[in-house]
């Protein structure tokens, strides 16, 4: 299977050290830029991972108030973009300042979030999904091809009455719905899923994330289908206000480094969780489809699954499949971002995927990536 416990004698190649990643040849090493110590040299926008991107942001966001409306990355530029709201000269200033793009545009990221909470009490239709799109400084909604009729017509209104320019509609050509199926992988209750990440419980206990809607499915897993059980669920979140699982090693001395394998016997060491940043270039690995890679498109997304709605996600247009739920959402540089959740499409006609941020079921589940 893609991710699984892996035995001690590969443990020694997953250092960061060792990025062997001949599935996708993308993966290429990032670069930085060191900030000059001039003054022009500060105005000007600076070169920056996305990790150091969503750092920044962090802290700016804060400060900015009511002229915040929203940020992204430019991969292509390595730069944040950090759009602001009026013509407040001192809050451009402070925006280069920090090193990064002033760009003026109409909302506020306050009054997006108020329009995404409209949106929960007006068009939580099954087959709907949400999330702020920076770039576009609006909210793009998302309905599947199961939306028709009144449905249609009840969220294409609750997003008319949102204002011009504060949200758009579009169609997807799939079906938005957690990505479990039975085959090959980690197994439970007949289904089959993806293993996420290695942890570490706060007693010390050796575990693994995955998905909230595998382990609704059952509370056990194994390595093969029908095969002695190798892990018990302790926590699971699903649907509600997330979609994330800490699994437990049956074994407490069973090996679990912090390493996610890409298949063809290469490894990317994990190093730490990290948050995402909408523009950053991601890579998903699944039991079913591999390795994929793509970008984060959104943040706090909200999806009205069938079985119910699940909040806080990141969207992205990694393309996955039924089997890859639960599976590994991680950078280049071994930063552990999300968990499979679901989405629509496949990875021959692409679609819209989400995840569960791994920070926050890190801190819900008291563990630690390691």
């Amino acid at each position: 299977m893609s991710h699984r416990r892996i035995p001690k004698r590969k443990a020694i190649l997953a250092g960061a050290g060792a990025v062997g990643i001949a599935a996708a040849a993308v993966l290429l090493p990032n670069a930085n830029a060191s900030q000059s110590g001039s003054e022009d040299d500060r105005i000007a926008p600076r070169k920056m991972s996305a990790a150091s991107a969503a750092d920044l942001l962090q802290q700016l966001g804060k400060e900015l108030g009511d002229s915040y409306g929203g940020a992204y990355y430019d991969a292509s530029k390595q730069q944040l973009v950090v759009n602001v709201v009026g013509d407040d000269n001192d809050v451009n200033i402070e925006v280069k300042r920090a090193g990064a793009v002033a760009r003026s545009v109409q909302n506020s990221f306050t009054t997006l979030k108020s329009a995404t909470r409209s949106l929960s009490k007006e068009a939580a239709v099954p087959g709907t999904a949400w999330a702020i799109d920076p770039r576009n400084n609006r909210i793009l909604v998302t309905a599947d091809r199961t939306v028709t009729g009144d449905r249609w017509n009840t969220v294409e209104s609750a997003v008319e009455s949102l204002g011009d320019g504060v949200a758009r509609i579009q169609k997807s050509k799939g079906e938005f719905k957690p990505l479990l199926e039975g085959g090959d992988a980690i197994f439970g209750g007949g289904s089959r899923c993806s293993l996420g990440f290695n942890v570490t419980t706060q007693d010390g206990q050796p575990g693994f994330l995955t998905a909230g809607h595998c382990t609704a499915a059952s509370d056990q897993w194994s390595e093969q289908q029908g095969g002695q059980p190798v892990g018990t669920a302790q926590e699971s979140v699903f649907p509600g206000e997330g979609d994330f699982a800490l699994v437990t090693y049956d074994d407490p001395n069973t090996e679990a480094p912090s390493a996610v394998d890409l298949g063809n016997g290469q490894l990317l060491g994990i190093r730490q969780a990290a948050d995402a940043a909408v523009g950053q270039e991601v890579f998903r690995m699944g039991s079913t489809t591999g390795l994929n890679g793509g970008q984060v498109t959104g943040l706090n997304a909200t999806v009205n699954y069938p079985e119910g709605t699940v909040s806080g996600l990141i969207q992205t247009n990694v393309c996955a499949e039924p089997g890859d739920s639960g599976g590994a959402l991680f950078t280049r540089d071994g930063n552990a971002i999300g968990l499979t959740s679901g989405g629509s499409g496949d990875c021959t006609s692409g679609g819209e995927t989400f995840f569960q941020p791994v920070t926050t079921a890190l801190e819900a589940v008291g563990a630690q990536i390691g």
